[in-house]
């Protein structure tokens, strides 16, 4: 990985935040501090991936964005390939790129499955499911912590919640990856796509099934839900279960891996967790701020406004970088330091903030302390076993490999 600092202001004006291959293989910490203090509004120019756009690193600022939909919308997309492009198919429909009278009515609609009493099974199942998932990992000599715990334990609940068959579930995880980023290089367009599509139609043919024949689980709820005098759409239910696993299974997958990552290279740290010197809900708190799986949200504005001295105009990208916000110095103390007792002062906008808040941040929580709980009851050490790899994706952040010794207690 390239190290060097970025803070030459003509060095910064050749990168391009938009490249998935530049997140994977660069240090960014230089440049998140060298806006943060000296142009927390900055223009990214324009590329060969389309117009340019506006990119915010201030968490306050941050704060103030998210929470103002009305100014800054996600109704045209709320990520920068699908806002270069200007072609969300989603938009009005998925709970993510809609604001307004919609968006209430939806949210209220798909946060029912997603509150602490509905998903206490969802939770229970996850937290035995992991125990037993790092208990075997301690018998190899070494393993993938991606692969063989952490893919599994978001990939359950998510299916769990959904209905999908047991047989069926080995197939969203390559789906929900390659949907978003690539572990080989530079995601192309075509693959993209084609786990874009193959998601849509999976969900697409299980929402035809519970139409037919409806469950308990999110999808035969949603088949069955009305917004206002009419039932949802199909194309409704399809988006919004597709956000449901896009959202559910990689950004789970990334924090967990990122966090034993963390763990393993701050050994002090992890002794502070197993000793009880510090909490589970602590340490969940700040393996996100630390690994901050989703790096950026997009915005387009709706009004003329100024920031910082700059000018947005009506109908500008505007990007929120959540790692850079994540290790804002302004409020965070240290933050370039991994430390699990934060408590309270651990404001992070892993989950963003605002009406578009993360529904999902209850059960991802819930997850990750299920994870370092079976860590604590099975592991006396975590060492680095080999190299980590990367997610390619200028929209995710993490290792996509982690091997790891788990030594037992």
């Amino acid at each position: 990985m390239d190290t060097r600092p970025v803070q030459d202001p003509d060095e910064l004006d050749r990168i391009d935040l938009a490249d998935p291959v530049l997140h994977a293989t660069r240090d960014l910490t230089e440049v998140w501090r060298h806006l943060r203090d000296d142009a927390p509004l900055y223009r990214h120019r324009e590329t060969g991936r389309g117009e340019g756009f506006w990119v915010v690193t201030r968490r306050e600022d941050m704060e103030t964005l998210y929470k103002d939909n009305a100014s800054f919308t996600s109704a045209h997309g709320n990520m920068l390939e699908t806002l270069q492009a200007d072609n969300d198919s989603a938009v009005g429909q998925m709970l993510t790129v809609t604001d307004g009278p919609d968006h209430t009515a939806l949210r209220g609609i798909l946060t029912r499955p997603f509150t602490p009493r509905a998903l206490t099974a969802t939770v229970e199942a996850a937290r035995n499911g992991v125990r037993q998932l790092v208990l075997e990992a301690t018998k190899s000599e070494q393993c993938d912590f991606g692969r063989d715990v952490a893919a599994d334990i978001p990939l359950a609940a998510i299916c769990d919640l959904l209905g999908v068959p047991g047989e069926d579930r080995p197939k969203l995880i390559p789906m929900t990856s390659g949907a978003l980023a690539a572990t080989d290089g530079s995601p192309s367009e075509e693959g993209t796509w084609a786990a874009r599509n193959d998601l849509l139609l999976y969900i697409s043919e299980l929402a035809r099934l519970r139409t037919r024949e409806p469950g308990e689980d999110v999808v035969s709820v949603l088949v069955e839900q009305s917004v206002g005098d009419r039932r949802l759409t199909r194309e409704e239910v399809i988006f919004n279960c597709y956000s449901i696993i896009i959202g559910g299974l990689e950004t789970t997958r990334l924090a967990m891996v990122g966090g034993v990552h963390a763990l393993a290279h701050h050994p002090e740290q992890w002794e502070a967790l197993r000793s009880g010197a510090v909490s589970t809900d602590a340490a969940v708190e700040e393996i996100l701020r630390w690994t901050t799986p989703t790096l950026h949200s997009g915005r387009r504005a709706t009004a003329d406004m100024l920031l910082h001295g700059e000018f947005i105009e009506a109908g500008d990208i505007v990007t929120m970088w959540n790692g850079s916000a994540n290790r804002d110095e302004r409020v965070f103390d240290a933050p370039d330091e991994f430390r699990l007792d934060r408590g309270n002062a651990n404001k992070h906008l892993t989950f963003a903030h605002g009406p578009h808040y993360c529904m999902g941040a209850y059960l991802a929580k819930a997850e990750l302390a299920g994870m370092l709980d079976g860590l604590k009851e099975h592991v006396a050490e975590i060492r680095p076993a080999g190299e980590p790899t990367r997610v390619y994706s200028n929209f995710l952040s993490g290792y996509a490999t982690m091997p790891v010794t788990l030594v037992p207690n």
